[in-house]
């Protein structure tokens, strides 16, 4: 049998080399964060050399948008399907919890994406987000900010005497709590004693759904004054 020419083998390698160097890149920067990771560290961990990273990806911050793409992608795409059959819903209420449910499910779905690389994903975007890293911050509003619009106008919709400031602040706690159930569910069943298991998909679904909703349909805040009126009110007394 013929030997496979250099030539052929290097073509047969690319593919595999490119998804070496995104799944070295995603467990390195879920661990270091994107500060400390270098193309170097990446490019050592996948097997090949600092050049492969800049064929394929030209720099570490297109590495990290390829990242979110392709793991965000799919679970986008779900969440605006199922968020169009919600807003069809015509009970106000029924609407809220699908809406919500909506915009959880798929987060726990990709999960299990990617060869068991949600997990590790959800770890890094909880790094990401907690770095506070300026390139990080372009990927993620890149990646979400049209899809996260979509969910607070439908939630304002739902809830018209709710100002739309202040669903924003509550899909933020939403956003928050989604991060740390995906990334902490041993957590829950430590606190609870056992009463509770963290890992329980389906029921933190529920759980998470059944808080939120609740949080969205609180009463609003009073508006205080601005702090310029309040500062000049107060040096008059």
């Amino acid at each position: 049998m013929a030997r496979q020419s250099d030539s052929d083998e290097t073509t047969a390698r690319k593919p595999n080399m490119r998804e070496a160097i995104l799944c070295a890149a995603e467990e390195l920067f879920s661990t270091n964060g994107f500060n400390a990771v270098s193309v170097r560290d990446i490019a050592q961990a996948a097997g090949a050399n600092p050049g492969s990273v800049t064929y394929h990806f030209k720099t570490k911050d297109g590495l990290l948008l390829e990242i979110y793409r392709r793991h965000c992608g799919p679970m986008n795409r779900r969440r605006s399907e199922l968020l169009a059959a919600a807003r069809r819903v015509r009970d106000l209420q029924d609407r809220l919890e699908a809406i919500v449910r909506a915009y959880v499910l798929p987060a726990f779905s990709s999960g299990s994406d990617l060869a068991g690389g949600g997990a590790r994903f959800t770890r890094l975007r909880a790094v990401m987000s907690a770095e506070g890293n300026e390139v990080a911050g372009r990927v993620i509003a890149q990646t979400f900010d049209d899809t996260s619009h979509a969910f607070i106008d439908a939630i304002h919709e739902s809830l018209p005497h709710i100002p739309r400031a202040e669903i924003v602040w509550r899909s933020h706690f939403l956003l928050g709590a989604l991060y740390y159930t995906l990334v902490q569910p041993e957590r829950v069943a430590r606190l609870s004693r056992g009463d509770a298991d963290g890992s329980d998909a389906a029921n933190a679904i529920e759980q998470l759904v059944r808080a939120t909703v609740a949080a969205f349909q609180a009463a609003a805040l009073d508006r205080p004054a601005p702090l310029r009126r309040r500062s000049a009110a107060q040096a008059k007394s």
